[in-house]
């Protein structure tokens, strides 16, 4: 695969804290294709927040390199980059003294561009996350949104300056399990709609296989295995088929509560 198809590289990243003495991210190769969905899972501590942000210079790592569209991010203006590049959080991290207008067109106005067209793309991207009318939603804070809501309207912000890689850190974790659901769906559909590069990073193995393309588990801030989930069933590693296996088993024991209940 050539770097002009590779939206994403990590090419041997290593990352520590405490003067080195924590190893966060060790030694990890990830490549990532224009086009694809990317979901990094792990427990807690395993490294994949960081990895995240090794991608858009909110850190800097410390060995290896980290190139987007072939282009070492060292290279990079961080500001420049991060206005490039969408980025989610896990509990939509709004402003709270902005609208929701306010907040997706944040970036639109930092790069200078028109307040008209700024209210004709905030419109258009409430429409698109599903908040409509956007009458409905433009004016209100995010105090005066539902989690969902808010989660929506993070997404939206993401999306404002057109990126074509999206940053997704538990995008979704915060949310109650129907609108988690839902949400999954709708992003997938824009992912797939506006052509994105998406890494997802999520603890949760069945959200992870229901909408990545492809999944890189972590453990220990190293890369223990990536591939489909069809791919990774083959590995020998026992943490990675603790994990896969996990979902079989929820379901396993939800079909016996079920049953047991309609007996």
């Amino acid at each position: 695969m050539s770097d002009t198809a590779e939206a994403i590289v990590f090419d041997k990243v290593g990352k520590t804290f405490d003067n080195g003495r924590v190893k966060a991210v060790a030694d990890v190769s990830l490549h990532i294709a224009a086009g694809e969905f990317v979901a990094i899972v792990g427990g807690s501590g395993s490294g994949k927040t960081t990895l995240l942000r090794l991608a858009n210079r909110l850190l800097d790592a410390d060995s290896g390199h980290v190139r987007i569209s072939g282009r070492s991010v060292q290279q990079s203006d961080p500001i420049a980059l991060r206005r490039s590049i969408g980025y989610v959080f896990q509990s939509a991290g709004l402003f709270p003294h902005m609208t929701a207008a306010g907040n997706i067109g944040i970036t639109p106005r930092l790069l200078g561009q028109p307040a008209a067209d700024i209210a004709v793309r905030v419109d258009e991207l409430l429409t698109l996350v599903r908040l409509a009318p956007p009458e409905n939603y433009r004016d209100r804070y995010p105090h005066e949104l539902s989690g969902g809501e808010r989660q929506r309207v993070g997404v939206a912000r993401a999306l404002a300056a057109r990126p074509r890689i999206v940053l997704m850190d538990e995008p979704f974790g915060a949310l109650d399990p129907l609108t988690r659901d839902a949400l999954g769906d709708d992003y997938l559909r824009l992912h797939r709609d506006l052509g994105l590069t998406t890494i997802m990073i999520t603890h949760d193995m069945t959200e992870a296989m229901l909408l990545a393309n492809r999944i890189a588990v972590m453990r220990e801030g190293r890369l223990l295995g990536q591939g489909t989930p069809q791919e990774l069933g083959r590995s020998d590693n026992l943490y990675i088929k603790e994990l896969l296996n996990t979902p079989r088993k929820q379901a396993a024991r939800l079909q016996a509560v079920l049953t047991d209940r309609s007996a």
